[in-house]
């Protein structure tokens, strides 16, 4: 019996035999049975004494193989500590490899995020996405150092532990991490070519906790896709500012229309060759008790990249259709508004139904509501043009903002149904002296006429620019030189004073 017994569990096996000779069952667990091909197997031993009139007349014993639970068991270690994906270690391992050695040493927390991998699930599907996983982490395993773990953060993310190291040597390995994905990637017989970009924060001069590093790596990888995408950047203790902001400006944001922080202000456009005021453009404006007045071009992108945007813009654009509706019963003298529509507004499904709504609602004429987009928003004709048509079938009028500094393509004035294009005030500034901004300004005219469409002039501050976009045949145009963008009650005052 001992000689199937490893050798460190034989002193503890005589002892638990010793108590079953005196009647006495006893258990044994994680003991190794040699078995006769030399493995050693991990076994449950259990002593049974048969007591015949008060003597111990014999001993069984029972064995249970643990084999296969050791097995499970190791496998419940291993996907506790690893990516079921990728078999790189996990988050949970990131958690307790970190603290081993910490404050010995000077660390680099790199965290990698893979750039619209987003595309890549859309173009080949879940299954081939995860094998493009499974290859981009046997990359980043090949070019790990010694001195570095490799852990996958979930998603399309991963993060480096980088030991024993100097700024130089990480910078070193960020500039090898990008050039490596520079090469493509293969997926049956397709290459696919992904960028990733690096945010990198250090220890101990960003922080000493995991939570500390993390965050800031996290700031200094958003900072990248911020600015480009496909580059690194250390962490700066200037993100902070900028990223506590947005996060604060975006909580108030939340509430901006619950406490009557959002107000709708209107924008002239004159008939230059009337001089007559004919149409207006809705412009939102947000005064803040903590930030005061901010700018739309401060807002509207935290708007869009958090979801808000949705119930803002259904917000400006009921206002204007209230606004209609009043003038409209009041009887003054007809004129239209432009509402700017965000090119994720634009994308829902049901947006087209949601604005006829509002003009059922409110009974007013579809011809006085404009929907302002970008050039941008033309730019994925599949997820626009049927939205663009079923609003054209409306009545709604649509026009395009900022021409000529967006989607470069000029294909979609024919294939979109646009009525008017605005020309961006980058063409209008200096116009009177730049004698490039007057052709391009010209050229935009020409080219508007000559497809049946309005043209306004944004930007115009000085007679001169009037007069050159007037000689020029453009309809209309806004700006300082006419009015800036003011209340409702001052438009009311001004401009319709007088009923028609």
């Amino acid at each position: 019996m001992l000689s199937f017994v490893e050798d460190s569990h034989i002193e503890k096996l005589k002892e638990n035999l010793a108590y079953g000779f005196s009647g006495i069952s006893m258990e044994m667990e994680d003991i190794y049975f040699i078995h006769k091909n030399g493995s050693h197997l991990p076994i449950h031993l259990k002593t049974l004494p048969v007591v015949v009139e008060g003597s111990v007349t014999e001993i069984h014993l029972i064995v249970r193989d643990l084999s296969v639970h050791h097995d499970n068991h190791k496998k419940f270690l291993f996907l506790s500590y690893h990516d079921p994906l990728t078999g790189l270690y996990n988050r949970r391992a990131l958690r307790e490899n970190f603290e081993i050695g910490i404050h010995l040493e000077k660390l680099a927390f790199i965290h990698l995020g893979l750039d619209r991998f987003k595309l890549i699930n859309d173009s080949i599907g879940k299954i081939g996405g995860d094998e493009m996983l499974k290859r981009i982490g046997e990359r980043l395993k090949s070019i790990c150092p010694e001195n570095s773990q490799l852990y996958r953060n979930g998603g399309d993310e991963f993060i480096i532990l980088l030991r024993k190291t100097t700024n130089e040597h990480t910078e070193k390995l960020a500039e090898k991490l990008l050039r490596e994905f520079d090469k493509p990637f293969y997926y049956k017989h397709q290459e696919y070519f992904i960028s990733v970009s690096i945010g990198i924060s250090m220890y101990p001069k960003d922080g000493d906790t995991l939570g500390n590093l993390s965050h800031k790596s996290e700031q200094a990888l958003s900072y990248v896709k911020d600015h480009g995408r496909g580059h690194f950047r250390f962490y700066e203790k200037e993100m902070d500012a900028i990223y506590l902001n947005e996060m604060v400006m975006e909580s108030y944001l939340r509430r901006a229309i619950e406490l009557n922080e959002l107000k709708v202000y209107y924008q002239p456009q004159i008939d230059l060759r009337t001089g007559q005021i004919s149409s207006f453009e809705a412009l939102l404006r947000w005064n803040n008790k903590k930030f005061g007045f901010i700018s739309p071009g401060q807002f509207i992108p935290i708007a869009e990249k958090s979801g808000i945007i949705h119930n803002i813009g259904e917000w400006v654009l009921d206002n204007v259709c209230r606004q209609l509706k009043e003038w409209q019963d009041k009887r003054y003298r007809k004129a239209r508004i432009a509402v700017n529509i965000s090119p994720k507004e634009l994308k829902m499904e049901d947006f087209s139904k949601k604005v006829k709504q509002k003009i059922d609602a409110y009974g007013i004429s579809p011809s006085l509501l404009e929907v302002e987009i970008t050039e941008n928003a033309l730019a994925n004709m599949e997820d626009t043009i049927q939205t663009l048509n079923n609003l054209k079938n409306i009545g709604v009028s649509i026009s395009i903002d900022d021409f000529g500094t967006g989607y470069s393509s000029l294909s979609y004035l024919k294939r979109y149904p646009i009525d008017t294009i605005k020309i961006d005030r980058s063409f209008i500034q200096d116009i009177e002296s730049d004698e490039k901004n007057k052709a391009i300004a010209t050229t935009i005219i020409n080219l508007a006429h000559n497809l049946g469409m309005d043209v306004i002039a944004e930007g115009v501050e000085k007679d001169l620019q009037a007069s050159i976009l007037l000689n020029a045949n453009c309809q209309k145009a806004q700006g300082y030189l006419y009015s800036r963008a003011v209340s409702i009650d001052e438009i009311n005052e001004k401009y319709f004073s007088k009923r028609t």
